[in-house]
């Protein structure tokens, strides 16, 4: 029996997490040409519980620096539900800056704002 090459890709839901508004838009144009299909942006941690919650993506992409509740914290609330989404943390600052916490974190990985690439982020996701 020959494999069918004409069944569908399946690209991974995903929720952008940032406060900078031309960073979500940017990470949204490279990400879905990178084979990720965005469902859904939030601004701030709240946003992104209450997008979760509703969207049900696979993968949220989570900046670490967010107004009012934090990303690690935002992860930490993801990671209670054993069928939430993949977590992924962002930030413009360097991954030393966040040692202590990202060794404690139930996240999939981090990544710098700087490498971010639908092959960096699927190598943490796959």
């Amino acid at each position: 029996m020959a494999l069918c090459d004409d069944a569908p890709i399946v690209r991974q839901t995903l929720l952008i997490v940032d406060d900078h508004e031309d960073f979500r838009a940017s990470a949204m144009a490279l990400l879905e040409l990178e084979g990720f299909d965005v469902v859904g942006l939030a601004e701030d941690g709240e946003a992104a519980l209450e997008a979760v919650s509703r969207l049900h993506p696979d993968i949220v992409l989570l900046d670490v620096q967010l107004p009012g509740i934090d990303g690690f914290d935002v992860a930490r609330r993801l990671a209670a539900d054993v069928d939430g989404p993949r977590v992924v943390l962002i930030s413009s600052r360097d991954r030393s800056a966040y040692a202590a916490q990202l060794r404690d974190a139930q996240v999939s990985g981090f990544l710098d704002k700087g490498e971010l690439s639908g092959a960096a982020l699927h190598a943490l996701v796959a």
